[in-house]
């Protein structure tokens, strides 16, 4: 694949730079960056840089041996395949930002950490795909508020991520980057769509990195991979320059190795963007630093509603139900207290009965397309009128989509409007019942499972997501954290979700947990490089 044969060439110029870039005084051997890139999260490598024990430019460079080294086929494993696109100009940024830290300026806590972007985020400077080979020439004027802001913050882009096309599915699968492994068992998928950043996360192939959820896409790769994901409130973050599914139910936001490092990046990506109306709703309600809600007594007196209804008894789920009673359990000794909550049949309905992604897709994908300043190939938009931008018809009349999804994306045009706002009377109805629920029961949070059911064989459909819906639906934000392994050795996540803006207090009470439980491990599968 062309974009495979592009990764290894800037892989090569990436390392033949390294010999003219200079390491910090008191550098570390290899030896222990190369474990340092597997074990450590954002937060730990930030204090390595300050304290001159690394520089940036070394951390790009260990990320991208590993990229190297396991993405593509390797001993007996058939590679992650995480990454669309490598950034050549990542060991340049990097330089950069080390001769600022050298004199004496440094931008926050993620100055020199390198992250990696799911590309359904506009990058200025480099081509922004969504997956397909329909888009593999797409070009955006300028970066992603979200991704604009790392920057800003110091982040260093070592890749861009592999999606399920046009995030479209929970596989991550795609016509341009092919399908993502997960590397706890390569022959599993690692969740979608965002599944290219979670792989590639949880392999080492960057700090931490961005996502966008329409209906679990940050939450049930991080559950797969071991990883904490968040789901913020709509309207926190912006999500201008995210090619869309559904403006009224997409969100961007972090997967990461930690709790902390979720509260780094909304340190960084969250508040008002005159671009996105929606982030209106954040004035007023953006902490200082979301960092100083990490407590480790945050659960004491906390009250937790389990949500019995995502409790699956099948024997698919069995494995991943019993992890999160053991949760639940788990926050109780940490001083929680914890309320079965009976089924909540009214809620379900509702809440089942709310997804507009379908009804939203094609409008809201074609405004994106017919932004200005976007450059594209000419004869793709000429395949179906208007001759001059390029239009979902045209990216079904090109074939350049994943079979699966092609037929996904057909279904989604022309959709009546009756049933459209039907949902959207569902979704009241579901906010309000799930308000009154947390509010009658005096909850802090409800816990549910991430995914019902450990990550799929690849070429078998995932099932068991359908909790992503609770907090899609409704806008509430939910944060998942690992919760252990299931006897076959594959990551389950449980999820907390919270009122409105309670970011702080989600992380907090996931903070907590994690503390307590340090349940995630690398994957055995992508060990630090000797």
């Amino acid at each position: 694949m062309a974009g495979r044969k592009r990764r290894t060439r800037a892989a090569a110029l990436v390392a033949c730079a390294l010999a003219a870039t200079a390491a910090p005084v008191h550098a570390e051997p290899d030896a222990a960056i190369a474990r340092w890139v597997v074990d450590k999260d954002a937060g730990e490598l930030s204090a390595l840089l300050a304290s001159g024990r690394v520089s940036s430019v070394q951390l790009v460079r260990a990320y991208l041996a590993r990229i190297d080294a396991y993405e593509e086929a390797y001993d007996d494993q058939p590679g992650v395949n995480a990454v669309i696109r490598a950034d050549p100009t990542a060991i340049a940024d990097a330089a950069r930002l080390d001769a600022e830290r050298r004199r004496g300026h440094v931008r926050g806590p993620l100055h020199g950490i390198p992250v990696l972007i799911k590309d359904n985020y506009d990058t200025g400077d480099l081509p922004t795909t969504n997956g397909s080979l329909a888009l593999a020439r797409w070009r955006t004027p300028d970066d992603a508020e979200q991704v604009a802001r790392l920057r800003a913050a110091g982040a260093v882009i070592v890749a861009k991520t592999n999606l399920h096309e046009f995030a479209s599915g929970i596989e991550t699968v795609s016509s341009l980057g092919g399908q993502t492994r997960n590397p706890y068992d390569q022959s599993r998928n690692p969740g979608g769509s965002s599944g290219g950043t979670a792989a590639g996360v949880a392999a080492g192939f960057g700090a931490v990195g961005l996502g966008s959820d329409t209906c679990g896409s940050i939450r049930n790769p991080a559950a797969h991979n071991s990883l904490v994901g968040l789901r913020p409130t709509s309207g926190l973050s912006s999500r201008d320059g995210i090619a869309p599914i559904s403006a009224t139910q997409d969100v961007g936001g972090p997967l990461a190795k930690s709790v902390g490092d979720v509260a780094l990046v909304l340190d960084a990506t969250a508040g008002y963007d005159p671009d996105d109306p929606s982030t209106a709703a954040s004035i007023g309600r953006v902490p200082r630093t979301y960092t100083a809600a990490l407590d480790d007594t945050a659960l004491r007196g906390a009250r937790i509603g389990v949500l019995t209804d995502y409790l699956d008894t099948s024997a698919p789920a069995k494995a991943t139900t019993v992890l999160i009673r053991a949760a639940a359990a788990d926050m109780a000794a940490q001083g929680a207290v914890v309320v079965e909550l009976p089924a909540q049949p009214a809620l379900m309905t509702a809440v089942d009965a709310s997804s507009v992604y379908g009804d939203e897709f094609e409008r809201d994908l074609n405004r994106y397309l017919a932004a200005p300043g976007s450059r594209f190939p000419r004869p793709l938009a000429r395949l179906e009128p208007p001759a001059d931008i390029v239009t979902l018809d045209d990216i079904i009349a090109s074939g350049q989509v994943d079979p699966v999804v092609l037929e996904r994306i057909k279904s989604r045009r022309d959709r009546p409007s009756g049933p459209y706002y039907e949902r959207l009377a569902q979704r009241a109805r579901a906010q309000h019942l799930l308000q009154a629920l947390l509010a009658d029961n005096d909850l802090d949070a409800i816990v549910y499972p991430t995914v019902q059911q450990q990550a799929a064989p690849i070429g078998i459909p995932q099932a068991g997501n359908r909790p992503c819906n609770l907090a899609a639906n409704t806008g509430f934000p939910a944060l998942t954290v690992p919760a252990g392994f299931t006897p076959d050795g594959l990551p389950v996540g449980v999820e907390l979700l919270g009122r409105p803006f309670t970011e702080p207090t989600l992380l907090g009470l996931g903070y907590d947990y994690e503390q307590a439980t340090r349940h995630r491990r690398p994957p055995a599968s992508t060990p630090p490089l000797p």
